[in-house]
């Protein structure tokens, strides 16, 4: 076997599953993948937690029944010339130095157990307002974000706090995690991350690009647990063990950040929307960070390079998406398979003026309210299964058009490069629901572009670690292939119904104290 063209591996480590890929990055073809299912665990309500050891495991499954596959089709492993990663974001894991082992389960991104840490550091504040420390990090104090997450295992998981202050015990999110281990963990792995995971941290100054020692402080994070921030395209360490040891692990990206890039979203103004488990919306805004004023997450979108500038971008997260699917699949039992779901909200053509709004565990952007719950509005003898769906695909809409809103309501304030959005570019699995582009087109009233290259978020971890390897350069794969989905509906009767949506969120507010 010899090598013909060169490729690289890139590592997805999403909320429900690990995957290992290898990409032929000049055409954004996928050559081979392997994927593992991840448990979530849910202990208490609102608690979601997974095992890093099982993450950690997954991938490396993924990369050897990967490169046996690429094998087996004539490619030697050799061919591999650098591996990117991607990962589920503020995910948070606390592990012992020593022993290499997880002092906790990971808390997943979207747990809420930290409401009352909130509360608490929210009043901490000389303003006591949740957007404090917004114009520093970009982020309001949430319990979305990593630094919460770290302060309640320091206050509630015996011993942490001491084995943190000591030093024996270290901080990372996912990449940091996978990175230590697959670089040699107890035995000299590097502890790093790159620029976007450490810009979700709420650690981090957005502007000076560095750990803050202010918000350190006032989390009470001693700054040696953290790690080395690099860029999103460089050499962290080789791997030190499987069947691609000495492969360099050279590129990594949050899994937003990376879906811009794998939707080559380079220019201010680009914006993306993934629909997976949750919704994330990016605009790139350039190389000026733009502090929203409307209810948006300011994150670092890229940094190809020690060298290059770093670029940055406007966030819209929306905590349930796809998740609203599952719920209506496992919880009420309306349907057998997530696919099912545009076929049943067919039979219905509508809502029936039903509104859902799925604020399980409270509301992220644009209103940042733990204490909304879901609900549903509008229910008559005449309401179905189907409109319940039909509602449920419709509320994925909604909530996209409202972060679509406030962002241009930012770009308009602050004079940013960037402006309205008059197209989006999609991604994620819930974009093969049809019915679901055409409504997002509908309720934006812009053409919603769906990429015929469904791995995006890897392909972008892809061409960070390809652009380190010297083999992709910015400005490559130019053309992307799209289809389009036109807004077709009556643009006051559209306004019309948003404005029924706004109600039903405020009627979702204040359930949970």
């Amino acid at each position: 076997m010899d090598c013909e063209r060169s490729y690289i591996g890139s590592v997805d480590q999403g909320t429900s599953s690990s995957r290992f890929l290898i990409f032929d990055v000049h055409s954004g073809t996928v050559v081979c993948h392997h994927q593992v299912e991840i448990e979530q665990r849910f202990p208490s309500e609102g608690w979601v937690e997974q095992d890093a050891v099982e993450l950690l495991e997954s991938v490396k499954e993924c990369m050897e029944k990967c490169t046996e596959k690429l094998e087996r089709m004539g490619i030697s492993k050799s061919c591999i010339k650098g591996i990117g990663i991607t990962n589920q974001r503020e995910t948070t894991i606390v592990w012992d130095k020593a022993t290499g082992k997880p002092l906790c389960p990971a808390i997943v991104w979207c747990d809420n157990r930290t409401e009352d840490t909130v509360k608490k550091l929210i009043e901490s504040t000389p303003t006591k307002a949740q957007d404090h420390f917004q114009s520093v990090c970009g982020l309001p104090i949430s319990t979305y974000f990593s630094a919460v997450k770290l302060r309640w295992i320091m206050d509630n998981i015996p011993g942490s706090a001491d084995e943190l202050h000591k030093g024996r015990a270290v901080f990372g999110t996912v990449d940091s995690w996978l990175i230590w281990n697959l670089t040699g963990g107890i035995n000299g792995g590097k502890h790093v991350t790159d620029i976007t995971n450490a810009s979700r941290t709420m650690l981090f100054n957005i502007h000076t690009e560095q750990w803050d020692d202010n918000l350190c402080e006032f989390f009470g994070v001693p700054k040696s647990i953290l790690p080395t921030v690099k860029s999103s395209s460089e050499t962290y360490g080789l791997l030190t063990e499987g069947c691609l040891k000495n492969v360099p692990l050279c590129g990594c990206l949050g899994d937003q950040q990376a879906a811009l890039m794998g939707q080559l979203c380079f220019q201010p103004g680009d914006a993306k929307n993934t629909y997976g488990t949750g919704c994330f919306l990016l605009q790139n805004t350039g190389k000026t960070p733009v502090v929203s004023t409307h209810g948006l997450l300011t994150t670092v979108a890229y940094k190809l390079g020690p060298d290059e500038p770093t670029h940055y971008a406007l966030e819209g997260s929306i905590a349930v998406s796809g998740g609203i699917v599952r719920w209506l699949r496992d919880n009420l039992n309306i349907i057998e398979e997530s696919s099912d779901i545009e076929a049943l909200a067919r039979t219905a053509g509508s809502s029936g003026d039903v509104y859902f709004v799925p604020a399980f565990s409270g509301l992220y952007a644009p209103y940042w309210r733990s204490d909304a719950r879901g609900i549903i509005c509008g229910l008559t003898q005449f309401t179905t299964k189907a409109h319940l769906a039909y509602a449920a695909l419709e509320a994925v809409c909604y909530q996209t058009k409202e972060i679509l809103e406030a962002m241009t309501k930012d770009s308009t304030s602050t004079g940013s490069d960037s402006q309205g959005v008059t197209t989006l570019q999609v991604d994620g699995g819930m974009t093969v629901n049809n019915l679901l582009m055409q409504r997002q087109a509908d309720i934006l009233g812009v053409t919603v572009l769906k990429s015929a290259i469904t791995e995006v978020t890897a392909l972008g971890a892809a061409f960070a670690a390809a652009k380190a390897c010297g083999i992709w350069k910015m400005g490559e794969n130019k053309h992307l292939e799209f289809t389009e989905f036109n807004p077709k509906g009556d643009l006051h009767d559209e306004k019309a119904r948003f404005a029924k949506w706004k109600l039903a969120v405020e009627k979702s507010m204040g359930w949970h104290k």
